[in-house]
């Protein structure tokens, strides 16, 4: 997938912008614009904030860790400002080349940033991983790093200030927020002074965008996001989805045909199930989904393949859109 290495390397402070990837507007002389990277361990809620803010499903969400694969960018165009969020996979300990890609994807988003929201589950104390992702924010010399302690609608102010308060003064962050993006407490706040942190510059994409990535990739995010929501251990993390038709039928009626991918024999049992029930629940969920998005009504077909040790096969990582040789 393209990176932000490569909107970054477009958008370079470092040599003239070509005029042609800028959006020619009338805007306010203040109008500030730049890219946000939302970085922290697995499950801390950097999809929902983003979803949250964009006010539409874009990123996929599950209560279980790495949903997230790959970095999305999802664009918040306001009168005065054009923030660009950028969503990473979570930072963790990789078993395998897909897991290494994932990290990397993340490491290279926050290098890139104007601005680093470090997220972390303020329902629980730190843990080895907030201290894993602290120790890549402190190395980070380009972009001011905000602490944003998620989750606060789970736990008192006291015990959150009791867990937290030590690592918040260990570690030079410029600000720190507390909030809920579940139920968007303090998320307007957060929101503002995002944008009043950013560089004062044009629009780099129309007012009506809201991702750089097609309408195929985010399908095939939605549907795997139900594969994450509806199967356990193993087998969601050993699933891929690849949109192989994606085709407007008529006026109101959009036509998508998908497979999705296991590594063994077993999991393609699984995500069947008994006389094709699970398919079809995963199926079921991720059309309504699929129609919230697209404000269309659709046809979803699934189909099951068995791609042997997938997440280590780099030419079929390259295939799902990854590039090993960059790491990304």
């Amino acid at each position: 997938m393209n990176d932000v290495n490569e909107d970054r390397a477009k958008l370079s402070d470092e040599a003239p912008v070509p005029e042609e990837l800028l959006v020619s507007e009338d805007l306010p002389p203040d109008h500030r614009s730049g890219f946000v990277v939302l970085v922290g361990k697995p499950n801390v809620g950097k999809s929902t904030l983003m979803n949250r803010w964009l006010g539409t499903k874009l990123a996929p969400v599950s209560p279980k860790p790495q949903t997230t694969r790959s970095r999305l960018l999802g664009i918040l165009t306001r009168e005065e400002a054009q923030v660009i969020f950028v969503d990473t996979p979570g930072i963790h300990d990789p078993r395998h080349k897909l897991g290494e890609l994932m990290v990397s994807t993340a490491r290279h988003a926050v290098a890139e940033a104007d601005l680093a929201l470090f997220m972390v589950d303020g329902a629980f104390p730190p843990t080895q991983g907030d201290e894993r992702v602290a120790g890549l924010m402190d190395a980070s010399e380009e972009a001011p790093v905000y602490l944003v302690i998620n989750k606060t609608d789970l736990v008192t102010m006291e015990d959150l200030h009791d867990g937290w308060a030590p690592f918040v003064a260990e570690h030079a962050y410029a600000k720190s927020f507390s909030i809920s993006a579940l139920t968007g407490k303090g998320c307007d706040d957060l929101l503002d002074d995002v944008v009043a942190a950013l560089p004062q510059g044009p629009r780099f994409f129309p007012a009506d965008q809201i991702s750089d990535i097609r309408e195929r990739v985010i399908a095939a995010e939605l549907i795997r996001e139900q594969l994450m929501r509806h199967l356990d251990q193993e087998v969601p993390h050993a699933t891929a989805v690849v949109v192989d038709e994606y085709q407007r039928r008529s006026e109101d009626a959009l036509y998508i045909a998908a497979t999705v991918y296991v590594e063994k024999e077993s999991q393609k049992g699984i995500v069947i199930g008994s006389g094709g029930r699970m398919v079809k629940r995963v199926g079921t969920d991720a059309r309504h989904e699929l129609e919230r998005f697209t404000g269309l009504n659709v046809f979803l077909d699934l189909w099951v393949k068995v791609r042997k040790n997938w997440r280590r096969n780099e030419r079929f990582l390259r295939q799902l859109g990854y590039d090993p040789a960059a790491g990304l």
